[in-house]
């Protein structure tokens, strides 16, 4: 039996992967950034990540504190705490790195590693993504991946509670 490496390494503070971002760029990676809630992964989320991976050479998951789905979901989300949906995310291989972030907007965690390139859903269209002029004043990029927004935790939620609500 082999040692496998722990996922749960690819949590990183701000710090962390600001340096790992420096050692990237100097070897001449581009990074990717992706963020959201990754509540009750689904079919949606592999495609918006794998999709995501295609535009550069280092993924980065940002991904709201429990605190930030809250504010801007409601009191009765996250469904996974922030440590489990942490830890399901860190166990896919197309994630190379993950920060945690406790604002309404990524655009603080954008301004500090300042990605080559940062993926948004198709919920999103470049010219409504919130953070875009952020990504702009540092030379980034703005790109929409995954498929149509077809897949929603919030309609997963609604299927159970219609399928399995109370009568």
């Amino acid at each position: 039996m082999s040692v496998q490496p722990n996922p749960m390494a690819k949590l990183r503070s701000l710090e962390q992967i600001s340096e790992d971002c420096r050692r990237w760029r100097k070897g001449g990676l581009t990074i990717v950034l992706v963020n959201g809630a990754f509540d009750l992964l689904h079919v949606g989320h592999l495609r918006y990540l794998t999709d995501a991976s295609r535009h550069g050479d280092c993924l980065i998951a940002a991904v709201n504190t429990d605190h930030s789905v809250q504010s801007s979901k409601g009191p009765s989300r996250p469904i996974i705490p922030q440590a489990e949906r942490v830890e399901i995310l860190a166990n896919l291989a197309v994630i190379d790195a993950i920060v945690l972030f406790d604002t309404l907007t990524v655009a603080p965690i954008l301004e500090i590693l300042e990605p080559d390139v940062h993926a948004k859903g198709t919920d999103y269209t470049v010219s409504t993504v919130p953070e875009r002029e952020v990504v702009e004043s540092f030379g980034g990029r703005t790109v929409i991946c995954g498929d149509p927004k077809d897949h929603a935790t919030t309609d997963v939620l609604g299927t159970i509670l219609e399928r399995f609500g109370p009568d």
